[in-house]
């Protein structure tokens, strides 16, 4: 590990104990204070409309319309929900007691975890950095924000809205490069959120572990489609190519690869094609001119896509759709593949781009198999008219989570919990969800003053207390 230089590694210290101290005064903040920042914060958003667009287009080409719709509206959309239900989430939850337990009282109350580090990715730089800051705020704790190098743009305008509207003890960014997020992760903090991939995520732990820190882990994965022969597959085709083709494939959630039913599949290939002409196309191409249309973040990941499908073709697949690359813009068109060997490079690993294998299978069986072969996926998507077959896959495979007859839907809902399992992530975010990710559930149980019955089962254990604690062991 290459350190920072002393002043650097000091400085970043000395904001970490300046956040501890402020987040101890935090813990008696009244929740109405928290909800009044909260609305503020939103506000303030809205005024760096213009700012984001203009940063995240700087780092991706990507269109302003698709920076609304996927930076920002879901951290709004993340703010008014929690604005909503906040008194109704932290409020103390009270718990039964059995006739063993007579005359106490139980809850559980939630209080802040403290100083919390925020990891932020490159793909959705301003969404996977303030939707996070949402539930930790609204737990309480204050947050140190890493953003991601390879959005320069971006991580620059993140940093001065939050310098602007936040004092430094409650909310920080911090940007550079590896070595400084391996200074951040040495300090104890109280809760680490990260997203980004699993190779990363294990070395997070693996941090974390020092200081005993808890953990959210967002990574990701090959996240399937799978299409029966009763799904409308017109309709399949248009929302695969949103949730596809979004911010050019580099979603963590993006559909990876569809596993499709033989009879349909040419017909699926066909309907795609002429969706994403429609959708991307001029004059009856893909091509740089569009202006629907994202790039691929870096020369690095053009490049590692491109040996891809490279080895795809090594392999056997065939081209069904593609274009023009131009590793000078980072540009790679939308890209169908059929014939893909699933001992391809692109089957093995989460592709982060605008490429998508289609895969056939014979029976429900056979998806299913495939799916449950290889590590746990951050989301599953189910295209199917028919009800059995809808439940058999998922009832019969693990994922993150689950979308029918859609695509990418389920993150923007602030009502369901986001996270991985296993491979693909540990721990739940957003709303209510994210909220408790970034709490700390403490018991408390009250008893009364004077006789308890708990007296009876103190020591010496005469043969009475020997025949109650009997009692007890049998029947409560």
């Amino acid at each position: 590990m290459t350190d920072l230089a002393p002043s650097e590694t000091q400085q970043l210290t000395l904001l970490f104990e300046k956040q501890k101290k402020r987040s101890i005064v935090l813990r008696s903040e009244p929740l109405k204070e928290r909800k009044r920042r909260l609305k503020k914060f939103a506000e303030y958003l809205l005024t760096q409309r213009e700012a984001i667009a203009e940063a995240v287009f700087a780092d991706f080409k990507k269109p302003k319309s698709e920076s609304d719709l996927s930076e920002l509206y879901p951290v709004l959309t993340e703010i008014r929900h929690t604005i909503a239900h906040l008194h109704e989430w932290a409020a103390p939850q009270k718990i039964d007691s059995s006739l063993t337990y007579l005359g106490t009282r139980s809850q559980v109350r939630l209080e802040p975890k403290g100083v919390c580090l925020i990891i932020a990715p490159w793909n959705f730089p301003v969404n996977l950095s303030l939707g996070p800051l949402v539930s930790c705020l609204a737990a309480g704790n204050t947050a140190i924000i890493k953003p991601s190098e390879m959005t320069p743009h971006t991580a620059r305008a993140l940093a001065a809205m939050v310098n602007t509207f936040f004092e430094e003890d409650r909310v920080a960014v911090v940007e550079g490069d590896q070595h400084v997020a391996e200074q951040l992760l040495a300090l104890p903090f109280d809760h680490i959120f990260f997203t980004g991939s699993p190779a990363v995520g294990k070395l997070i732990m693996k941090a974390a572990a020092e200081n005993l820190s808890s953990v959210t882990l967002e990574l990701g994965g090959k996240s399937p489609v799978v299409l029966d022969a009763s799904a409308d597959i017109e309709d399949a085709a248009k929302r695969i190519a949103f949730g596809k083709f979004l911010n050019n494939g580099q979603t963590c959630i993006a559909p990876d690869y569809v596993l499709i039913e033989e009879p349909v599949q040419e017909k699926f290939i066909q309907a795609l094609k002429n969706e994403i002409v429609k959708i991307f196309g001029q004059d009856g191409t893909v091509n740089e001119q569009t202006p629907h249309y994202g790039r691929i973040v870096n020369r690095k990941h053009f490049d590692r896509i491109n040996r891809m499908v490279s080895d795809a073709i090594t392999h056997g697949a065939k081209i069904e759709l593609s274009g023009e690359m131009n590793s000078h813009t980072n540009f790679i068109p939308p890209t169908i593949m059929s014939q893909v060997s699933p001992d391809s490079q692109i089957m093995q690993e989460e592709i982060f781009g605008p490429i998508l294998p289609v895969v056939s299978f014979k029976t429900i069986d056979q998806a299913i198999d495939f799916i449950n072969d290889r590590p746990k996926p951050l989301a599953l998507y189910i295209f199917s008219g028919q009800k059995k077959n809808k439940e058999k896959i998922l009832t019969e495979t693990s994922a993150g989570s689950v979308c029918v007859n859609d695509c990418v839907l389920q993150f923007t809902h602030p009502g369901l919990p986001f996270g991985g399992v296993n491979n693909s992530g540990i721990g739940k975010a957003h709303g209510r969800y994210g909220f408790l990710s970034f709490s700390n559930e403490k018991p408390v149980l009250k008893q009364k003053n004077g006789f308890a019955i708990f007296y009876l089962l103190h020591p010496s254990y005469f043969k009475f207390r020997k025949q109650l604690i009997d009692l007890m062991v049998r029947w409560f």
